[in-house]
């Protein structure tokens, strides 16, 4: 009987992808290709930080995601306004992330959205090659008017 149980545990962890298997495909440097708002409900998308974004995600063995998005195109503000439209035109965080299944959620502990810092961002991911494709829960967005949105971003690996 103990054989027996023996046998399927082994059996069944060979069945299952490890989870160290997927921590050391994320592990390392992403740069971004594209970042979307989809609607939920008419799928249509708008380009969050324009046609040729910026950005980096960054996945370490310690356990710590970085992620820093800045919208293509921005200019050094001179102005206050113009100060506040370079704030909305980005968005970083850091935090201690865990995988769970298809997910990685970070704790925050630092954010240019305070509102952020110490919730967990989970975002769902699929690794496919040398690409990267994060998907967010979907939320209100004021991008569409407060409608139901789910942002969509592509990452290409750089090391």
């Amino acid at each position: 009987m103990l054989r027996t149980l023996m046998i399927a545990l082994y059996l069944l962890l060979l069945a299952e992808p490890s989870h160290a298997d997927d921590r050391d495909k994320l592990l390392g440097t992403w740069k971004l290709l594209s970042a979307v708002h989809e609607d939920v409900a008419t799928k249509e998308r708008k380009e969050v930080y324009g046609e040729h974004p910026n950005g980096y995600i960054v996945f370490t063995p310690e356990g710590r995601a970085f992620v820093i998005l800045t919208a293509d195109g921005r200019k050094v503000p001179q102005t206050e306004q113009e100060r506040a439209a370079a704030l909305i035109s980005m968005s970083a965080y850091t935090g201690k992330y865990r995988l769970e299944g298809d997910k990685f959620i970070t704790k925050v502990d630092v954010a240019s959205n305070e509102a952020w810092r110490g919730t967990d961002q989970a975002r769902f991911y699929r690794i496919d090659g040398d690409k990267l494709y994060i998907e967010t829960a979907p939320f209100s967005a004021p991008t569409f008017g407060g409608s139901m949105v789910r942002g969509i971003l592509v990452w290409e690996r750089t090391n």
